[in-house]
């Protein structure tokens, strides 16, 4: 599993490499966070999303709501736009082995993660097109969405992050 590799091997590496002095300062993911926006949506449709997610990620997702309301998109307060959900612990190390090992060589035109998705402060974000690269999903002539992910670490620098992430297996592309 993920977690018993990075307890080990990855941790050593960051040591030696970045010569930490506190075993508390090598970085190490946090979370996940999961966003799907589909826009306008209706009630059938934002149940299927929630379904997929939900299989996605063994964790049932939140619904977002619209905050205001807004004429020319025909968007009213309190109608669902998206869904979220944030993983942590062993669920984040499942979901990310069946990203890393699954999902992503499944993708469509696949040339791998531009390392210039950092936002500064060691978190990675990225958008996958189509839900249907999870094998959880079966695919029934439903809508095919995409879904922005954020894996949120606790390196301050995007040097440190970039180097913790490669090294878990993020397939990253100059």
């Amino acid at each position: 599993m993920l977690k018993e590799l990075y307890c080990n091997e990855i941790r050593d590496h960051l040591i030696k490499k970045f010569s930490y002095t506190n075993i508390m300062k090598v970085p190490k993911i946090s979370k996940i966070s999961i966003n799907v926006g589909l826009g306008i949506a209706e009630k059938g449709i934002i149940d299927s999303v929630v379904k997929d997610i939900a299989l996605i990620t063994a964790q049932k997702p939140i619904i977002v709501r619209a905050r205001k309301s807004v004429s020319n998109f025909k968007l009213r307060e309190g109608m669902p736009v998206g869904v979220k959900v944030t993983l942590r612990r062993t669920l984040m190390y499942c979901f990310l082995e069946r990203l890393l090992y699954i999902a992503l060589p499944r993708s469509r035109d696949f040339k791998g993660l531009r390392k210039t998705s950092f936002d500064g402060n060691g978190n990675f974000s990225f958008g996958i097109k189509e839900h249907i690269i999870f094998p959880e999903v079966d695919y029934d002539s439903g809508k095919i969405y995409g879904m922005d992910l954020t894996i949120e670490t606790t390196a301050t620098t995007n040097e440190e992050s970039l180097e913790l992430l490669s090294k878990i297996g993020f397939p990253f592309v100059n």
